[in-house]
């Protein structure tokens, strides 16, 4: 891993792994406070890497610095959880019987109030060393799978303390661009996305656009490029270009339940409540893609699209439907505050049922 002035988190994640890797690699870029010092509890390799405004550097110096056939990597607010060590075992088992050269694993990133992941995505977390993998990637840095992949369920969460550094990627980026950087694709994808995270939303839903012309994209980047302008384009108040947008990601691939909740969402807010339903209805049929490498919401995949359903039967006076859809709901979050409050709300629309 790579670190600098992680001493509020990485006790926490080295702590999560301990016993469980064979060596443990810190590469500092420049740490004040204790990190150095938490580190050498857990380890006595730690390396000091002059920071230079590029990721990609700073990791593939710490994976020159690996001494095992597997490289894992991680960052200092992940964090492996207890009830994920015994299958991270059995993964160590498979390595050395199916001998994989990548192994994509489940990423938590986002988390509701009662801590359940609402947001994941799978990315490569485990390599073969001395196998010719190098990290790519001033910002949003990536390795790219090839070889024999191997898919597994052992999650990593990453659990943000605290905002950060706000700005950062967006100034890299932009140093860049003025060191005459022509970006990949994959560099303007992200580019338009620390644009929108910083409220450039004009500027951001243009990157979007010249990353969708340039006809070069990952497919799941394209389509979430779509949405992600849309989302830009709807905050700018321009609706109907927001709609062409989610429309727009059709042309990659079959509709994503997020996109079909987006494109619910725009006719939800217009009081176009049979509109909404037939989207959210498609939301609810649309099977999740884990492995696609797509950015998953999981509310999307069930829970949403009922409660958005229930309310819309509800306006178009089918209360009994709305009332079932609520129950489904439920199945997916049984304490779920909207839950309990429609069903309150149908417990006296229908007392004697």
């Amino acid at each position: 891993m790579i670190v600098k002035n992680e001493q509020a988190v990485l006790a926490r994640c080295l702590h999560s792994v301990k016993g469980l890797v064979d060596e443990i690699i810190v590469v500092d870029t420049g740490s004040t406070d204790q990190t150095r010092e938490i580190a050498a509890r857990y380890t006595q390799k730690i390396y000091d890497f002059a920071w230079i405004d590029d990721f990609s550097a700073a990791r593939n110096f710490a994976f020159q610095k690996a001494e095992m056939e597997y490289c894992i990597w991680l960052d200092a607010d992940d964090v492996l959880p207890a009830d994920q060590r015994e299958g991270f075992l059995i993964l160590k088992d498979r390595l050395s019987a199916e001998r994989p050269d990548v192994v994509m694993m489940p990423y938590e990133v986002a988390f509701d109030g009662k801590g359940n992941p609402t947001f994941r995505y799978y990315r490569e977390r485990i390599v073969k060393n001395h196998a010719g993998f190098v990290w790519e990637g001033a910002v949003h840095e990536v390795i790219t799978p090839s070889g024999k992949i191997l898919y597994s369920d052992v999650t990593v969460r990453h659990q943000k303390e605290g905002e950060g550094s706000p700005g950062r990627n967006l100034a890299i980026y932009e140093r860049l661009l003025k060191q005459g950087r022509e970006f990949s694709p994959r560099e303007q994808f992200y580019y338009a996305r620390e644009l929108m995270y910083n409220g450039r939303l004009e500027e951001a839903q243009q990157g979007f656009l010249q990353f969708l012309q340039q006809g070069k994209g990952w497919v799941e980047n394209n389509i979430d490029a779509c949405r992600q302008r849309a989302s830009c384009l709807k905050k700018l108040g321009r609706e109907l270009d927001a709609l062409r947008s989610l429309f727009d990601s059709f042309i990659y691939g079959p509709p994503r339940a997020e996109t079909c909740c987006d494109i619910g969402a725009i006719w939800m807010e217009r009081g176009s409540f049979e509109t909404a339903a037939y989207w959210y209805e498609q939301a609810l049929a649309r099977p999740r893609m884990d492995e696609s490498g797509a950015f998953v919401q999981q509310d999307c995949y069930g829970y949403l699209p009922s409660i958005q359903l229930c309310v819309c039967y509800d306006r178009l006076g089918q209360h009994e439907k709305a009332r079932d859809l609520n129950e489904l709901a439920a199945s997916f979050k049984p304490d779920d505050p909207a839950v309990l409050l429609n069903r309150r709300y149908f417990e006296e629309l229908f007392p004697n049922k």
